[in-house]
């Protein structure tokens, strides 16, 4: 693809959700897809032709971590999605080559089960290999370096409530 073509390309919908347990630490997994790198994320994903927001976060965080909506209350969205571009090298290729990133909002959640309620094996197939709580401060450092400036972002966001 030419740079002029990925510039044409628009962004996938996204959602992300911040999971704090009552420690105030944050859920993060580690990609069971990821070859390169230690890297670990806190859920996201897709969103769905008609559904809404809030629906989707619910349904990918119940889809990577098992968690279901009864075991957590959503505390705030963003107001303003964040968008990021992928490296150059993945641009035109993931996602069947239609977006150039992501355009995401995120979503804080306040944890109020368990950690036997967390399953990775909920959905087929899973996408976390591994998963714990860490400090919120961490994040940026755990993420893959082309998404740390959403971290951060999202950091910023619900730091107040966490």
């Amino acid at each position: 693809m030419s740079r002029a073509d990925i510039e044409d390309l628009g962004y996938r919908l996204c959602v992300g959700v911040m999971l704090v347990n009552c420690d105030g630490k944050a859920f993060v997994g580690r990609r069971i897809d990821t070859k390169e790198g230690d890297w670990w994320q806190m859920p996201q994903g897709g969103v769905d032709d008609g559904e809404d927001l809030n629906g989707a976060a619910l349904r990918e965080l119940a889809e990577e971590t098992g968690v279901q909506a009864d075991r957590v209350s959503i505390i705030k969205a963003m107001t303003e999605p964040v968008r990021y571009d992928l490296p150059e090298e993945l641009q035109g290729k993931l996602w069947g080559g239609k977006y150039r990133g992501q355009e995401q909002v995120w979503f804080l959640a306040r944890f109020n089960g368990t950690d036997a309620d967390i399953d990775l094996e909920a959905h087929d197939p899973p996408e976390f290999c591994d998963w714990r709580w860490v400090e919120p401060e961490q994040l940026p450092e755990l993420i893959i370096p082309f998404k740390k400036r959403v971290y951060r972002t999202v950091l910023e966001a619900f730091s107040d409530l966490i």
